[in-house]
Order: structure tokens, then sequence, then C-alpha cells
């Protein structure tokens, strides 16, 4: 007899498993971008609170009654905050979906566009997690999951569920996961761990900290980084702004520091230089020297010693946030954008005004580290509207310089090093210091 042929199926199957989208959402961001990723929304929900757009440089006071505090051990984690809390319409409707039906309408000037930034936080860090919110006007309630139980079910149903709880005790949101993945145990574990979250926290989050916002790890309280440019006759900064549609953009640019004298690499110098991204008030790039801005890229050098003392802020703000080029884990730009590579066009005229001056400058030192004295740090806040960043256009006459070149043993060097200060220094540094030492005792005593 024929053999019977099997019914042609009308539909193959493709919807997704729980265990991809986990293993997916998680796969490439660290323990570190999830602390942060939570801190965006507890920052989203303080300005929307407070609705005004994150996007200005200001010292204030808007922020001031909004505090976040984060506990970070090999045992535990816990973000809570007095921002407002999560509404039961937002907590059943939007807050735990996987994703977003649209890119497009998304929360006001929030950094928060693919609307998974919550769910692959928790699920990397830890397998039991519980999310609780007082809203103001509703029952407090809580949304307990634990990942192994949610994946065992074989029911296509994803949703979670919402019970009642206790209430905070101000309006805000606590997510606490008691047990902790293996990875995320071990990250938080590092003793060295607190103080590089603080770190990057002060960094990344200095416009809403310039705001009164507090944030606090293991009950210790972070200070927003100051950025200051350096402002005399011969220096002054850049401020412009321009909008691209639907989002506005300001550039800063100047001096924060002379530059070294040296181009040897030092590691007591301060690392602040470079470009900044920032998106709705999020520093997505920080000290940037790579072609995602401008260096090494086109017509521009690498990044060399040289340029240290340099710093540029590009600032950017939209109420649509899928307008930004935020990466998803809001640590890098997508440069592919073209209102990106506009930005990056207007980086390029500061950085080369800075680029000549620092090549100038190699000959002309004495003359230049006088006009450089001249320069009086200003903050960020108060730098005035300028088209274009003002360095020396003279910086005197060429100085006549002669290069030393002798060997010394290398025992006889690093002593000497430590004499003058630091074992590590570069041995072309021993010998200018050296010299100078002598010179000073020698020559200018006389």
């Amino acid at each position: 007899m024929p053999k019977t042929m099997p019914t042609i199926p009308t539909k193959a199957k493709a919807h997704p498993t729980k265990a991809f989208f986990v293993r997916m959402l998680t796969r490439d961001i660290s323990a570190h971008e999830c602390a942060l990723d939570l801190i965006d929304n507890s920052i989203d929900a303080a300005w929307a609170a407070t609705g005004v757009a994150p996007g200005s440089l200001g010292v204030g006071r808007k922020l001031a009654k909004y505090r976040i505090n984060l506990t970070v051990t090999k045992e535990r984690f816990v973000i809570s905050d007095n921002c407002g809390g999560m509404s039961l319409e937002n907590a059943a409707q939007y807050a735990f979906t996987f994703g977003r039906d649209t890119l497009e309408g998304g929360n006001n000037y929030s950094v928060g566009v693919y609307g998974i930034g919550m769910k692959r936080a928790i699920f990397k860090l830890g397998t039991d997690i519980v999310v609780r919110s007082t809203y103001k006007g509703e029952q407090p309630f809580e949304v307990p999951i634990n990942v192994g139980s949610w994946l065992a079910e074989t029911s296509e149903v994803w949703d979670f569920n919402i019970k009642p709880s206790d209430p905070l005790p101000e309006p805000g949101v606590e997510i606490s996961v008691p047990t902790l993945t293996s990875e995320s145990a071990a990250t938080f574990g590092d003793p060295g761990f607190p103080n590089a979250l603080r770190a990057a926290i002060a960094r990344d989050y200095m416009l809403p900290l310039m705001q009164g916002l507090t944030i606090s790890v293991n009950d210790s309280q972070v200070e927003g980084w100051k950025i200051d440019f350096m402002e005399g006759a011969d220096f002054a900064p850049m401020r412009d702004s321009y909008s691209d549609g639907e989002v506005s953009v300001e550039i800063l640019a100047g001096m924060f520091e002379p530059p070294p004298d040296s181009n040897e690499p030092t590691r007591t110098r301060d690392d602040k230089s470079g470009w900044y991204v920032i998106c709705n008030g999020r520093v997505v790039v920080a000290a940037n020297r790579s072609p995602t801005t401008v260096w090494d890229r086109d017509r521009f050098p690498a990044w060399h010693a040289q340029y240290h003392g340099f710093i540029g802020v590009a600032l950017l703000t939209s109420k649509r946030p899928e307008l930004l080029p935020m990466t998803t884990t809001k640590s890098g730009v997508d440069t592919s954008l073209a209102s990106y590579r506009r930005v990056q066009a207007r980086m390029e005229a500061p950085t080369r005004a800075w680029i000549d001056y620092t090549n100038a400058r190699k000959t002309r030192k004495e003359a230049a580290r006088e006009l450089e004295r001249s320069a009086k740090p200003v903050h960020i806040s108060d730098v005035k509207v300028r088209g274009a960043l003002k360095v020396p256009a003279e910086i005197g006459e060429q100085s006549r310089e002669a290069n030393i070149l002798y060997s010394k043993p290398i025992e006889q060097v690093r002593a000497l090093g430590k004499a003058l200060g630091r074992a590590t220094m570069a041995y072309r540094e021993v010998g200018s210091r050296a010299f100078d030492y002598a010179y000073a005792r020698l020559v200018s005593e006389q």
C-alpha cells in the first residue's frame, strides 16, 4: 500500500521561549550596568515628578527631595527610592512587559527606550526578586518573581502576580534581590566594587546630582563630579547650541587644566580629559579619546598625552529618547545615526583648536605657562555662550631647547625617582626634575 503522506501543518511555531529571553536579555550586560539601569528608572521617575527636562547644566535644588539608596553585598542587592512610585496601571500594563509595542511615544525625557531595562537587570542579578511600590492614593503592592519557578511553568502566559503589600516609608519603589546569581555575588563581593560603583555614579549622574539628588551606596553618599573650564584673557571655553529636529544639542569644550609639559603618559594625571556625550541627563560616553567622538578619525590624530587638559561635552535632550544615540546599556553611542554624525562634526572645531594650541605650545612652554596661569576655573553651569573655543593666537617667542641624553644604572635612577617623590617615576621625568633641582641651587640662587 502506498505510504500516507503527513498532513502539511498550516502554521510554523514562531513564539519565543522564556529561557531564550532571559539568556539574550542578560547576555551582554554586566552586574555593574544593571545597578545603573535601575538607578536610571528612579531618576526618570524623579525628573517626571518635577516636570523639568533633564538637560539643564545649572546648579539647583530641583531634585533635592529625592533619594536613591543602594545596598550592595555578596549576599543581596537592594535599591529603594522616594521618587513617587509605580502606579498599579503601570505595573499591570507596562513595567513588566518584555519590550514596548512601539518605540515611539516613550516617557518624556527618559533614558529608557526599549522597555527592557528593569527586567534585564533583575534577571541578571538574581533568582529571587521582589519589586514593591507605594504610589499616592493607591494600594501598595509587590511583584514577587522566582525565576526558576517562572521558567518551569509550561503555560505560554508570561505574566507575574501582583499582590497587596505593606506601604513603603514614602511613595517610591524598592527592588530587593535576596538571592543573587553566582556572577552577581562574585561581582558585588569584590571589596573594590562599592567604590567603583560610587565613582561611576558620580560621573554618569553628575547632572541630576548637581540638582540636589541624593544617591547612596551602602550608606555612603555619592558626591557628583565637578567640571570646571579655565577662563582668562587668552582662554575661554566654547558653548553653542542648536536644534536637530526634536533633539536639542548643546556643545561645550575647553581647557580644564594646563597640558602636561611631558608627552609621556603618567598614572598621576587626571583622567577626565576627552569628550563626553550626555543623553537626557545621563552620561553615556565619558572621557572618550577614540573615533567614537573625533580622535583618530578622518583628519584628526589619535589621542596623545599632550592633549590632556581638554574636555568636551555634547549634551543631547529629547522628549523622545528613541531619537538619542545611546545604546541599550547606556554605555556607548550609535555612531551610525545621522544626528550623531552631525554632533561629531560640531566636535571638530574645538578639538582642532586644542590640537593646534598644544602643538604650538611644545616650543613655547614658558610663555604658555605664563598665559595659562592667568586663567581661572569657571563651573560648567556658568560658561557663557561663545561660538568657538578661544586659545592664545600667539604664545610668544619660540624658546630654544636642548635635548640631554645620557645613561645611568637603573637602580640609581629609581632611587633618585623615589627621593624626588615617586619610585615609579618615568626615567625622562627623573632626569628633568634632577636638572631643575640642580639648576635651582647652582644657577638660580646666584
